[in-house]
């Protein structure tokens, strides 16, 4: 069997605690159909030092959680692995840019549609209103940049009282979007790709009326598809194309706008969750993803 480190969530912090070892569970038991060992260690041990993580042939930062609450953190470890040469995959300078959602309009600027986005600064009533305005939208999702698990994310609906929706507002970047109104009835798309391959789609819906998040600890409700729609893949492609990283696993999310066409939502370099509890036969394709990696390195 081969070691590989999987990097799993800060110890002092909760928030995830009752979620994440079930999903490191999942990686490990597809891990080892590979014959490859998962050896869990937190990120926030490797800091300073990526001394420990260079005994490893390859180190997954799978499971960092919450690295969006201790940005400036994540940002000094990406960059202590980084000048190291750690052997991260993904590379650590791409789950460094990865953590800020400002490059949806770098890909943008590439020809990958996405929502129409408003980056700011900051949000307050004013940026609300200017918002609005712009966009022409009756709801808007307001989020930051820097985000996971819709972490402070809010919908705010023309005409609500701002200062109860921007009491839980983000502070410092935020994202501000159109709301669209598919995620409560097609969900979102997601597409997983191992070593560049297509290995699975999983749509996901809310799981209660009127609710927007799609995550499992707001109901969500996961189910693997038997093909992905070919609007869908066609994006999924093209976003690959414009990132043009040597990626071992990336997770591509999408859902249609108003007009029926597909947009990109987020492009998961860091830490996506692979559903292998809705798709179970995937894990065996990422196992071979991994050990393929290994192999090259070798």
């Amino acid at each position: 069997m081969t070691d590989v480190a999987v990097l799993t969530p800060d110890p002092a912090d909760p928030t995830y605690s009752t979620l994440w070892p079930g999903v490191l569970d999942r990686l490990g038991e597809a891990l080892a159909m590979a014959g490859i060992t998962a050896r869990p260690t937190p990120w926030t041990d490797h800091v300073e030092n990526a001394r420990a993580l260079m005994d490893y042939p390859l180190v997954l930062p799978l499971l960092v959680w919450g690295y969006h609450q201790d940005h400036d953190r994540w940002l000094q470890a990406c960059t202590t692995w980084a000048e190291a040469g750690a052997p991260l995959a993904n590379a650590a300078q791409t789950v460094r840019w990865n953590a800020d959602k400002r490059y949806l309009a770098r890909l943008s600027e590439k020809g990958v549609a996405a929502p129409r986005t408003i980056f700011a600064d900051h949000v307050d009533a004013t940026v609300l209103e200017a918002a609005f305005a712009a966009t022409g939208a009756e709801t808007l999702i307001v989020k930051p940049t820097v985000s996971g698990g819709a972490w402070r994310t809010l919908r705010v609906t023309a005409g609500d009282p701002l200062d109860m929706a921007l009491a839980n507002a983000p502070v410092g970047g935020t994202m501000i979007q159109p709301y669209l109104k598919a995620i409560e009835t097609e969900g979102e798309t997601s597409l997983l790709y191992f070593g560049g391959e297509l290995s699975h789609v999983v749509n996901k819906r809310p799981g209660a009326a009127g609710e927007f998040r799609i995550q499992t600890q707001y109901g969500g409700q996961y189910q693997a598809l038997d093909a992905a729609p070919q609007g869908a893949l066609d994006l999924a492609e093209r976003t690959l194309a414009a990132i043009d990283e040597d990626l071992l696993y990336a997770r591509i999310d999408m859902t249609l706008n108003d007009d029926g066409d597909w947009v990109l939502m987020e492009a998961e370099l860091i830490e996506p969750d692979f559903y292998l509890a809705a798709a179970p036969d995937a894990g065996a394709r990422f196992g071979q993803a991994v050990r393929a990696r290994l192999e090259r390195k070798a």
